[in-house]
Parts: C-alpha cells; structure tokens; sequence
C-alpha cells in the first residue's frame, strides 16, 4: 500500500514538473539560448541521476555483509 502511494506521488510530481517545464520552453518571452542550455542541464542531470542510481544498485548486489553483526 505505501509503495503504491509513492507511485502516484512520484507521478504527481512528475506531471507537475512537465507542466511547468512546458509553460518555460514553449514561452515565446525567453530567449531560444537560455531555453537550450536549461534543457541540457536538465538532460545531463538525469543521465548523471541515472548513473549513480545504477552503480548504487549494482555495488549493494556485491555486498554480503559477512563482517557485520545484526
């Protein structure tokens, strides 16, 4: 139940953060450079998001814990 209302809070916010994200890029007022290099900000970000979010993954499927007491 709680991952499933972390779903749609997740969806929510994306959806949020598409709207306004649309109202920036399509706004005639601001110019066409800042509105490019805002989107490759963005896009380096979530690749680099990505990339720590799979090494992470990856290195706590390596770890066994043997040393630790519980």
């Amino acid at each position: 139940m709680t991952n499933a209302v972390l779903v749609i809070i997740g969806l929510a916010i994306l959806v949020l953060v598409g709207w306004i994200a649309k109202g920036f890029f399509l706004a005639a007022s601001i110019p066409i450079l800042l509105r490019i290099l805002v989107g490759i900000v963005i896009v380096g970000s979530v690749i680099l998001l990505g990339i720590v979010i799979k090494d992470k993954l990856k290195q706590d499927k390596k770890d066994d814990f043997k040393g630790v007491d519980r």
